[in-house]
């Protein structure tokens, strides 16, 4: 098995459908295929061979989707980088992933440049761009079609495809190794739960170089047969008008997004809603969110879990049973369990630890044996995210194992205090999390941004929040914010969150 098998198939079944567009250009899946088979005999040319490692930095564009199935035809490794990243961040992953080349755009070099130039192995360097520094290759050099081709490498199903490197919560990145199997598993595991019609264009502004960009914006679309219209970056004005203006469409999404894309329609509704579904991922949606947007786009929300050691996801809501706050049942191939600290599984209702088997579960942490021996353990991925799962089957996150808060032996989960924060009609966004204290361990704060044109008190907040929860759960500690860190994804970064005045 290869994941560029997708795209030929595809491409031979339905050669002159647009599988990408984006700024205003297209190309077909045929155009595509021949586009991807010219590439890998040019990255032939330059010597990068089946299991090498490249890095694959640039923002969003009809390339970054060529590079990434050229270089899994050619039996290569991707290695996708945040092209926003600095030189620290850079050094780490670069020098970790054992890359040899090196795919960038020209308005992003500046950070990457010292780094490559201080990894001499990493000696294939292309740029996609006008300009063309020194030692690099113009990438349109590349697709020459009438060059000699390469043929495509013979990849077993456990060979790696992509290593993905995952922030978390501490410590430097890990390198989360993904094999060709993992990815095209779970592609296949989640098509039959995305009720997609020909005809159907999917909407996207997720990053590419993020696996829920990868798996369910880029594979899923081009498995699937269906155009794909991607964006940069995110500007809700013109998402929305894309959701206008398109006869029916799908949207992929994270709950900032969908956020933004409520504050907006409150203000301007929609004059039609071409939204037939909307997939949210990333984090969990506060279901005030939830509803608000379903309500404007008269359309409903597919909620599920996934991380990127599963490629990503292994529970979904299945079609038009959606449970709201739920993450659904384990997809086609995989098993969920909810366990206690011993890994002993827990009755119905009880919290704890949720573990996630099947076949998109990554094959290890990239240099990192002891971490993939404690992360798989048992043969189950241990998630480190707390769940809970009710009589009917359906499975709940309850909040990150690490980010519980303990307050005088009492456990808070920060997310049941930010659902009853976004019922506040002032506000925006909130972050909830434990700061110390001297004599209960941790106490439960809360930073908050207020609609605009909104005047409320930290006391007014406290006293909404202590009027629906225990008394031992509602924040004592509130601070108004302007604005709440995010990733390149837009989940809120609660670590770069300061509570300090």
């Amino acid at each position: 098995m290869n994941l560029a098998d997708f795209l030929s198939d595809t491409a031979a079944r339905i050669p002159e459908q647009t599988a990408i567009a984006y700024n205003g250009q297209s190309i077909t899946f045929q155009e595509m295929d021949r586009k991807v088979g010219a590439l890998v005999s040019g990255l032939g040319r330059l010597g990068l061979r089946p299991g090498d490692r490249c890095v694959l930095m640039m923002p969003n564009c009809i390339d970054w989707a060529l590079v990434y199935y050229a270089l899994a035809r050619l039996g290569a490794v991707v290695v996708p980088v945040n092209p926003i990243y600095r030189k620290g961040e850079l050094q780490h992953i670069f020098s970790d992933s054992g890359a040899r080349a090196f795919v960038g755009h020209g308005d992003y070099l500046d950070e990457p440049v010292p780094v490559i130039e201080s990894l001499p192995e990493m000696s294939i360097r292309i740029v996609k761009g006008d300009d063309t520094p020194p030692g690099f290759i113009p990438l349109h050099e590349l697709f020459d079609p009438e060059s000699d081709s390469v043929a495509p490498a013979v990849t077993g199903d456990d060979d790696p495809f992509a290593i993905i490197y995952t922030s978390g919560t501490t410590g430097l990145p890990k390198g989360a190794v993904l094999a060709h199997n993992n990815l095209m598993s779970d592609v296949l595991a989640v098509s039959g739960l995305r009720a997609s019609q020909p005809g159907d264009i999917v909407l996207s502004a997720l990053p590419l170089f993020h696996i829920y960009g990868q798996t369910h914006a880029l594979n899923l679309s081009i498995y699937s047969g269906l155009t794909l219209r991607i964006w940069d970056r995110f500007d809700p004005v013109e998402l929305l008008a894309a959701i206008e203006e398109e006869k029916s469409t799908i949207l992929y999404a994270v709950p900032t997004m969908i956020n933004r894309l409520v504050e907006l329609a409150n203000a301007s509704p929609p004059k039609r809603s071409s939204l037939r579904f909307c997939v949210s991922g990333g984090s969990s949606l506060p279901m005030e969110v939830f509803k608000r947007f379903e309500d404007l786009f008269n359309t409903w929300i597919m909620e599920g879990y996934g991380l990127t050691e599963c490629s990503p996801t292994c529970l979904e809501n299945p079609p038009g049973k959606t449970r709201t706050g739920s993450i659904g049942f384990p997809v086609p191939g995989f098993e969920a369990r909810i366990v206690d600290d011993d890994d002993n599984d827990v009755v119905p209702g009880e919290v704890g630890e949720l573990l996630i088997a099947g076949p998109g579960v990554m094959k290890e942490y990239l240099n990192q044996p002891e971490a993939t021996v404690v992360t798989l353990r048992g043969g189950w991925l241990h998630t480190g995210d707390l769940a809970r799962q009710d009589e009917d089957g359906f499975f709940y996150i309850v909040d990150r194992k690490k980010e519980m808060i303990i307050r005088g032996g009492y456990n808070v989960y920060p997310r049941e205090i930010e659902e009853v924060l976004y019922q506040h009609p002032a506000v925006l966004e909130a972050a909830v999390m434990g700061v110390p204290h001297p004599d209960l361990g941790e106490e439960v704060a809360a930073a908050v941004v207020l609609r605009p044109d909104v005047d409320i008190s930290e006391e007014e907040l406290r006293q909404f929040v202590k009027e629906r929860i225990a008394p031992y759960k509602y924040p004592r500690v509130i601070k108004l914010v302007d604005e709440l860190p995010k990733s390149s994804t837009g989940k809120i970064l609660k670590r770069e969150i300061s509570l300090q005045d």
